[in-house]
Parts: structure tokens; C-alpha cells; sequence
């Protein structure tokens, strides 16, 4: 049996965006794909499904699953078939992002020192002040070339309509884009003559920009300034990552006990004596990293950390305080932001927001609770989330008391039916929702953006939930370039 009669087993979802398939037929960026798939039997297809599943493993492409209190390492669920991005519509993925990146790091600037967006009515100072990631204890500290967020994964969604959303911020320690270099990798080895022949962007460069621009914030003028990649350990969910991303770049992965401070200055511990820590790549929550200045009972920082990243001794990617703009509730207003100060119309989209803390707002969801979906505002990886056409009577009346006694911790927003793709699942071709979550460089040279991201697929029948914590999945995402004369 040939691949051929997979497609015309394909069923697309009623009320969703298929990106493949229009109708009967294949959508252009696809044409390639499927041509390569017709030509291959099942059991091949299989074969190639096995093998990935393989590299996976033999590579130790991991996450980790919390349940219980028990850590439970996971081989990283991979689909063979790639999503396929268009360049015209990366252009305004890119443009959108860029642009959303500005405003938010213009806004992190403020935030830490006039608070003009404030004073002028903007955004609520009461919604700032009541977040837990505004971190006083950064307030007034200048950052160089006012870059607060080096690197940030923004999660995208394509709505029934075919049109792309902003769904969420990334901006603290954003994760994730060692799957997307390693999905590619796995792409190489199974699909070698189809990557070749599609003009597909290459995204293999990103260790290379990261690195250049960590080296580039660093304050001290030396030649070769040092770099670390700070992780919580082995047993954090993402530890992969961290080793995978220090040996691409070819820096120093090191825990909190391998260093310390000293008249204000960070130092490694090396077998040739302390050497000085210029920029820390740090994969540490804010809260974790300095037990001098917050959680006395944090083992995972540097004590001292804080009074030598005042004193400009160190750079700390991405920035402490952070988190104040990518809390849900103060995403709502980063449309505002962008015309505040930027002067300028968003080009990509939010979802519609609505604040549990405005009453107007709240009693509008709590009316159509079925169509919405209900967030915590300081949750993530699909955590604290009721989806209201999923959640029994029950549930809804549970939402709906939380919401009552915290109205600052809860967003509704309208259940969007994500964009489906193709997935071989159990020998056949199944429509399944996804996201993408492109990763943004920020550098004194502007914004690099790599072309596609980590597409994450919910692997789940129906299932609009893509974390890989919760069953998601991912595939490796290309951004082609069509043929002029298509």
C-alpha cells in the first residue's frame, strides 16, 4: 500500500484551519511533501516513524514529567511529517514579532524607572503592582543597551480563520528550542532529499547567534569575555536542553555551587584557580538565583549574585523582572503598548482577553463559561487551565469560586479552534492542533529571528492542549520558498 491512500484517508477537523488541505485538494506549500509521502509505502513510512523514535532515544532527547512528586524522563514525542510555513507568511510572523519585542522591552525599561506608562494611564498601576514577577529589588538598575529580553519564544496560533494570534509571552527563560534543532536534525536523516530539494530555511545557526550575542553584552572589554549557561541541575524538566545549548555553544554549564562573589564580581571555580564570570546565561527562575536578596532557602543560586549584577559586574540573560510582561493579565495590554510606544497598529493580534478583575468583563464570562477558556495568570505549561466546553457543571462552579475569591490571578479567553496539520499516528494520517512558538534573539544589532520554531502538537484527538507535560508532541517546522511564478 503506497502513502497515496493515506491522503485520501486524511480527515480535516470541522471548524479548524487545516494547513495541508483546502477542500479536496493540497495546499501549494505542501505539494512537496505529499509527493514525497505518495511515493513511499506504509510500511516504510513506519520504518521511518521507528527510526526517529530511535535517534530520539539514542540521543537522550528528554523531558521530564513532574506527577506526584516523582520525576519521570520522557523520550520527547516526535511526528515525521513537517509543518510547512510559507515565506510571505513568515514575513508577517517576523515583522509582527519584532515589533511586539520592541514594545515589550521599551516597556520593561519604564517599568524599572519613570513608569511614564503608569502616570499616563495606560496600563492599571494597581494590575503592576499587584503582580508577583514586578521585582522591586531590580528597580532603577540599567541594563546594557536596554536589553531585557536577549531571547524570547512567543507563541503563536492560527485561528479558524487562517489568520495568526499572539497567544502568549515567553520572556524569562523561555524553552524548548533544543527540540527544534534536534527535530531538524532528525528531518536531515530521514527526509535528506526532500529537505534538500524544498528550499527550506536553515535554522542550524541559532547556537552560533546566541552565543555572539551573549558575548556581545557582556560590560567588560576584554577580548574574550566568559560565558556560562546556569542550570538548576540534572534533575530540572529541561536539563537536556541546558547541556545540549552549552555544548553547541561551546560554554561552561555550571550550577549555582560553582560560583561565587567576590567584591561585587562573579567567579567560576576552575581547576586553574577562579576565573571572572562576564555574562551568566541563566536558567534559574528570578526568585532562585541570589538567597541574599530572595528565597533564603534557594540551594540553586550564587549568594551575593544581585550586588554584583547592580553594580554592572555581570549580565544576567534574560534580565531579573521580567516577568512582570509576560504575566496573562498584563498581556492583554501589549496592543496598547505597541501604540504607546512604538506609534504604531500591532500587526499580529492578541486573543481576546477579558480581566476576571474587571466585573463587566467577568460577568461576560461567566455567561458564556462553555466557549471560554479559563487561565491563571502566573501558570504555565497548561497548568491552571479549564477549557468550558470540556469541564463538567462541577469544575465550571469550581473556576468560577476561584475566580470570585482572586479576580487578579484568572483571564477568560474565547476557546479558539487551533490550526490542524497532518500526523502519522497508528499507520494513518490524523489531523491534529498545534501552535508555533518562534525563537527572537535581541542584540545591541537588532532582532534575529529563526526562520520556523518549535511547532508543538497536541497529540490527543481533539485535544486543543499542546504542552508537551500535558501529551503534546512536536514536528519540525519549515519556512519555504515558493517559486515566484506560484
Amino acid at each position: 500500500m503506497q502513502g497515496d491512500s493515506l491522503f485520501k484517508d486524511y480527515v480535516t477537523r470541522y471548524g479548524s484551519w487545516d494547513e495541508m488541505k483546502e477542500a479536496d485538494k493540497v495546499r501549494l506549500p505542501y505539494h512537496s511533501v505529499c509527493h514525497e509521502i505518495y511515493n513511499l509505502s506504509i510500511p516504510e513510512l513506519l520504518q521511518k516513524d521507528k527510526l526517529a523514535a530511535e535517534l530520539f532515544m539514542s540521543q537522550g532527547i528528554t523531558f521530564t514529567v513532574y506527577s506526584e512528586n516523582e520525576g519521570i524522563e520522557r523520550i520527547f514525542p516526535y511526528d515525521i511529517i513537517p509543518r510547512v510555513i510559507t515565506s510571505k507568511e513568515w514575513e508577517q510572523i517576523e515583522t509582527g514579532i519584532k515589533q511586539r519585542l520592541k514594545a515589550l522591552n521599551l516597556f520593561l525599561k519604564d517599568i524599572y524607572h519613570e513608569q511614564q506608562i503608569l502616570k499616563d494611564g495606560i496600563i492599571p498601576a494597581a494590575l503592576i503592582a499587584s503582580c508577583p514577577h514586578f521585582t522591586r529589588e531590580v528597580f532603577g538598575i540599567d541594563v546594557p543597551h536596554d536589553i531585557y529580553v536577549h531571547i524570547a519564544g512567543i507563541d503563536l496560533i492560527r485561528g479558524a480563520d487562517g489568520a495568526f494570534y499572539i497567544l502568549e509571552d515567553n520572556l524569562r527563560t523561555p524553552s524548548g528550542v533544543s527540540y527544534m534543532l534536534e527535530n531538524r536534525e532528525v528531518t536531515k536523516r530521514l527526509f535528506p532529499d526532500l529537505l534538500a530539494n524544498s528550499n527550506v530555511r536553515m535554522i542550524n545557526n541559532y547556537p552560533l547567534l546566541l552565543h555572539d550575542n551573549l558575548v556581545a553584552m557582556s560590560q567588560r572589554k576584554v577580548d574574550h569575555p566568559t560565558v556560562v549557561l546556569l542550570t538548576p541541575g540534572v534533575y530540572n524538566s529541561a536539563y537536556f536542553e541546558h547541556t545540549f545549548l552549552a555544548r553547541q555553544m561551546g560554554i561552561q554549564l555550571v550550577e549555582g555551587r560553582d560560583l561565587l562573589v567576590d567584591n561585587h564580581k562573579v567567579y567560576m571555580k576552575t581547576t586553574g584557580g577562579l576565573r571572572q564570570v562576564d555574562v551568566i546565561y541563566r536558567r534559574i527562575d528570578d526568585e532562585y538565583l541570589d538567597p541574599l536578596v530572595f528565597r533564603a532557602d534557594s540551594a540553586l543560586g550564587v549568594p551575593g549574585l544581585m550586588s554584583a549584577y547592580r553594580k554592572g559586574n555581570v549580565t544576567i540573560v534574560n534580565a531579573l523582572g521580567n516577568g512582570v510582561a509576560d504575566d496573562k493579565a498584563v498581556y492583554a495590554y501589549v496592543p496598547a503598548m505597541i501604540r504607546y510606544y512604538l506609534n504604531e497598529e500591532p500587526i499580529i493580534p492578541n486573543v481576546p482577553t477579558y480581566q476576571m478583575k474587571n466585573e463587566e468583563e467577568r460577568e461576560y464570562a461567566f455567561v458564556n463559561m462553555e466557549k471560554m477558556v479559563i487561565k491563571e495568570t502566573n501558570q504555565s505549561g497548561g497548568y491552571g487551565m479549564v477549557m468550558g466546553n470540556k469541564a463538567s457543571h462541577e469544575e465550571l462552579e469550581r473556576a468560577k469560586a476561584a475566580i470570585l475569591l482572586n479576580p487578579r490571578n484568572f483571564i477568560a479567553q474565547p476557546i479558539i479552534q487551533l490550526s490542524t496539520v497532518p500526523c502519522l499516528i497508528d499507520g494513518k494520517l490524523q489531523a491534529r492542533h498545534v501552535d508555533l512558538r518562534p525563537y527572537a534573539l535581541c542584540s545591541p544589532n537588532g532582532i534575529d529571528i529563526v526562520p520556523g520554531g518549535l511547532t508543538r502538537v497536541a497529540l490527543r484527538e481533539g485535544s486543543l492542549v499542546v504542552n508537551s507535560s500535558q501529551g503534546g508532541g512536536s514536528k519540525d517546522t519549515w519556512v519555504i520558498d515558493l517559486p515566484e511564478n506560484d
